[in-house]
């Protein structure tokens, strides 16, 4: 499915990124980690940030998260300005943060509980959920009988049960062995072309960036500005060993390697 078919599906929120730089204080000195970062998300789009670590992209997901505001620049969402979280934005953070004292089943359920769904449907959409991510027979389980990668895995599923319309994901597959990694990939690609919700995230995972995402955005090391913006013009499913993935990856790489001086070697 291209994004232009399913345009009329979308149930995402339009995001604009203007002109935004942010900066942190740390022992009264100035630490720049954004810089003069535009970028406009269409409803629906899948964007994936691509960047060196520690060049301020999970910092900019907080920003679009509404958890912090920008030093200068403006957000929006839908053309309204965005200056606080909202239940329509929906984080998956790298760490799972799972209530301890609340079963699996439970955690996922927090956000339809908070809205004052407790019937059939809301149930119904936990045991799919559940489901997708492999967690139907751990559905009862405390948090601490759970792996790190089961743990993500419950955390993605409290953030798909309540459809959000904006899905900012921070490096949600980095602690799943590989197999399970695949696996997440393809059904968060299914469930974003069911649900059509906008997607941001965060990955330093080239292949994933571009098995997944519309546009791959390439930034620099601190302060990050944007280097380029790859459109991934290829149809769904996606093939790791597609010539035109390939090609885009390299393309990609190239584009890092000289942020960081350095020759691709993969």
């Amino acid at each position: 499915m291209t994004l232009a078919a399913a345009t009329e599906q979308d149930n995402g929120l339009a995001l604009t990124i203007n002109h935004v730089s942010h900066q942190f204080w740390l022992e009264n000195e100035s630490l720049p980690v954004l810089q003069q970062v535009s970028l406009e998300v269409k409803p629906g789009e899948f964007v994936a940030l691509l960047g060196p670590s520690g060049c301020g992209k999970s910092t900019l997901l907080r920003l679009v998260a509404g958890l912090d505001l920008p030093t200068e620049g403006e957000i929006f969402e839908d053309n309204i300005p965005l200056t606080a979280p909202d239940p329509s934005r929906v984080v998956v953070f790298q760490d799972p943060t799972l209530y301890p004292w609340r079963t699996v089943r439970d955690n996922v359920a927090l956000g339809l509980q908070a809205q004052g769904k407790r019937d059939a449907s809301a149930s119904q959409r936990i045991d799919s959920v559940l489901e997708r991510v492999g967690l139907t027979q751990f559905a009862n389980a405390w948090p601490r009988q759970l792996s790190g990668g089961m743990a993500q895995r419950a955390a993605l599923a409290r953030a798909l049960v309540n459809k959000p319309r904006l899905l900012i994901l921070d490096e949600p597959l980095g602690k799943l062995d590989s197999l399970t990694r695949i696996r997440m990939q393809r059904e968060l690609v299914s469930l974003w072309q069911e649900q059509r919700f906008t997607t941001l995230m965060v990955t330093h995972d080239v292949e994933e960036a571009l098995l997944m995402a519309n546009r791959v955005v390439v930034f620099s090391a601190r302060p990050a500005k944007i280097l380029e913006i790859i459109h991934v013009d290829v149809p769904f499913p996606r093939r790791r060993n597609d010539p035109q993935l390939i090609a885009l990856r390299t393309r990609a790489l190239a584009q890092l390697g000289a942020e960081l001086n350095e020759e691709p070697g993969l």
